[in-house]
């Protein structure tokens, strides 16, 4: 079925969001493990000229499953009207050509981009998205060999490396965190998945105020202010949040401080008091516009 809303799939998926990573890409489309109340669905989509053409394998009605995609490629969002207020702003205006079509790619299990986040800190985008997808292969739940992110109570019992795994099964092998590659990060995660199991219930963080819900994720352990924001804005719709890190520090002092030296702290405050709602729209687009236009390699060469 097509669903009638403008959106570049290609750069959508491939971004680097930290909810999840890429689709499977088979033939034309990219198909994944979806899971609906508890009952596992394939979501196909491909490119439909400029809209989504979605099909889905499992036992969900319709609506309720376009409604789960309209939510993970955030189709209700009127890009039109974005661009709109891209281009009535100087520093923005360029924007909306070299992204069109970029839409938030949200979490399908809030969880999973919790990790996905932690992971994605002081990381490349090909090896977190490895990573990610490797801990779903081993422990998450196969679906016609597709598979789902594991819980958050399966997660806790997963051992941290070599030494924990060999202490209690007598081999060290590939049954542990750090075998995915996630090096350090792998006591943050797990202390997550123990947090969310036994003192925060996740689903209470979206109907938390923005201010509450980012206080609650930096209790965290290997969550700061931008991984925070990130779990915020692509796993918990708080679209107002404003990740920011050196980059969008540096484009933002490009764009709108002649390039003086402003805390990342001062930048992540303008973000948000700037763009208001748009704001994780903004920084996604800053971000991506600085990658295609050129404005990150002549940043690099003027730190």
């Amino acid at each position: 079925m097509i669903i009638e809303s403008s959106i570049d799939l290609n750069l959508t998926q491939k971004s680097g969001q930290t909810s999840q990573p890429p689709w499977a890409e088979k033939k034309d489309c990219f198909k994944e493990l979806v899971c609906i109340d508890n009952n596992p669905v394939i979501f196909s989509v491909k490119q439909s000229d400029k809209f989504l053409d979605f099909d889905f394998d499992g036992n969900v009605d319709d609506k309720t499953a376009v409604l789960k995609v309209k939510n993970i490629f955030d189709l209700d969002f009127d890009l039109d009207r974005f661009y709109k207020y891209l281009n009535n702003h100087p520093e923005l205006y360029q924007m909306s050509e070299f992204c069109n079509g970029l839409r938030l790619f949200k979490a399908k299990d809030p969880f999973e981009c919790v990790i996905s986040s932690i992971c994605s800190a002081n990381n490349s985008i090909k090896r977190w998205t490895k990573s990610v997808s490797d801990i779903k292969v081993k422990w998450g739940f196969n679906f016609n060999n597709y598979y789902s992110f594991p819980s958050i109570r399966l997660f806790s019992q997963i051992y941290l490396d070599d030494d924990e795994e060999y202490l209690n099964t007598g081999t060290a092998g590939n049954n542990n965190l750090k075998s995915c590659g996630v090096g350090y990060r792998s006591p943050y995660m797990r202390k997550a998945s123990e947090i969310f199991l036994n003192e925060i219930q996740i689903s209470d963080i979206p109907e938390m105020s923005y201010d509450e819900a980012f206080e609650t994720i930096l209790k965290v352990p290997g969550v700061g202010p931008k991984v925070a924001d990130c779990i915020l804005l692509y796993g918990f719709g708080f679209n107002q949040a404003f990740p920011t890190d050196v980059w969008i520090k540096r484009i933002v002092s490009h764009l709108y401080f002649d390039g003086k030296d402003i805390k990342v702290d001062k930048i992540r405050e303008f973000g948000m008091d700037e763009f208001g709602s748009y704001a994780g729209y903004v920084q996604l687009y800053m971000f991506h516009y600085a990658r295609k236009s050129g404005l990150m390699d002549e940043l690099k060469h003027h730190r």
